[in-house]
């Protein structure tokens, strides 16, 4: 096993801890959790409802997967946090699955909890597999 790569990517979304936007080993890229900050105004309030937290935060995956040169296409596995499960499942459901073609969704596990970072409605995170990468 190669050494791990730890990626900030130039221009991505503003850490709200201390984290790397991605680890990288073997051919699989570990995306941290994203947040609905938007990375060009990150002190900007966050977009209103769940809907438009999940976009903004599926948008900031996809700049920390460009970064890597990567996209939305290798995703093989996301995790989403939700603050009101209830509430949002739905909601979040139906503005998710808009970014995958039907035969293309990742394995997903969403999960409810009592907060997130910066008063967010939604966090996901997400593993990606680089192509052609050999198996041991």
């Amino acid at each position: 096993m190669r050494e791990p790569i730890f990626h900030m990517i130039s221009g991505g979304p503003r850490p709200v801890a201390p984290f790397s936007h991605a680890v990288e080993a073997d051919g699989w890229v570990i995306l941290t959790g994203q947040m609905p900050t938007d990375p060009n105004a990150p002190d900007a309030p966050l977009p209103e409802g769940v809907a438009a937290q999940t976009a903004r935060v599926i948008e900031n995956l996809r700049v920390v997967l460009n970064g890597v040169g990567l996209d939305l296409s290798h995703v093989v596995q996301m995790r989403a946090y939700l603050t009101d499960f209830e509430r949002d499942y739905a909601t979040f459901n139906e503005t998710y699955q808009g970014f995958f073609p039907p035969d293309r969704r990742p394995a997903r596990t969403t999960v409810g909890v009592t907060a997130l970072a910066v008063g967010a409605l939604v966090e996901i995170d997400c593993i990606a597999r680089r192509p052609d990468q050999p198996t041991s």
